[in-house]
């Protein structure tokens, strides 16, 4: 019975069926909801038009990839001290779901900047320091693909996911330590009291709310995959060792 249950859930996180389906149903309503409130009730901003409704995709991901990344950081930390698969699994799902999310920031950021600054992309602080967190964190994915074992492959990312998430408050703290063409920021400690209008700010906390659920769904359902993953593998090779 216990080689059973190891086989079915390797990571030893459990499968959460029911969850999973009311997160994605949740998700799902209030994404069409955001959408609504998005492009019929957020007002037009009078300088960049309808370009500046990006805003509210783009800054929920951002902050998403940080959290999804702070999620990496304690996993991998948590894994390093108590080496239980559990949150390896938690740190690699994660990252995973972070490195889509910061592709996201960077595609919207890029949208978002070419009518207002007529370019795709300028090496200035924001987009630069964002661009390297990417790579961090690809890198991160491609050590654990290309490590000699799967063990190995969690320790070198453990390490590399606990380094990385140095980058985090850089890209954060980067439009206040070196000031360029980037918007200040309108959300966290350096925002200004008066820096969206009352309705922009509601659209935007309830993006923010809309892609947490979005995240903790992505998060769950690559754990669970994973474990599939993985289970799949064992039997595979419980079959070659029985000569089947």
């Amino acid at each position: 019975m216990a080689s059973t249950q190891s086989i079915q859930n390797p990571g030893g996180l459990g499968s959460f069926p029911s969850i999973k389906t009311a997160l994605a149903v949740i998700t799902g309503v209030m994404m069409l909801v955001d959408l609504y409130l998005i492009f019929m009730v957020a007002p037009t901003d009078s300088v960049l038009g309808h370009v500046q409704r990006v805003f509210y995709f783009h800054v929920p991901v951002a902050i998403m990839s940080f959290l999804a990344f702070f999620v990496v950081f304690l996993g991998s930390l948590m894994y390093l001290i108590k080496r239980t698969p559990k949150w390896d699994a938690i740190a690699h799902a994660s990252a995973e779901v972070g490195v889509v999310f910061v592709t996201l920031a960077l595609i919207t950021g890029i949208i978002w900047a070419r009518p207002v600054w007529n370019t795709w992309w300028t090496w200035e602080p924001r987009l630069t320091t964002t661009l390297i967190l990417w790579l961090i964190y690809v890198a991160y994915l491609m050590v654990r693909s290309y490590a000699p074992n799967q063990s190995k492959g969690a320790v070198y990312a453990a390490v590399m996911g606990i380094v990385g998430f140095v980058d985090v408050p850089i890209v954060y703290y980067s439009v206040v330590w070196w000031r360029s063409i980037h918007p200040s920021p309108v959300v966290g400690p350096f925002a200004q009291a008066d820096a969206l209008d009352g309705t922009m700010a509601l659209v935007l906390l309830y993006s923010f709310i809309t892609f947490l659920f979005f995240f903790a769904y992505m998060v769950m359902e690559r754990i669970e995959l994973r474990n599939t993953e993985e289970a799949l593998g064992r039997m595979r090779f419980t079959l070659r060792r029985s000569g089947r």
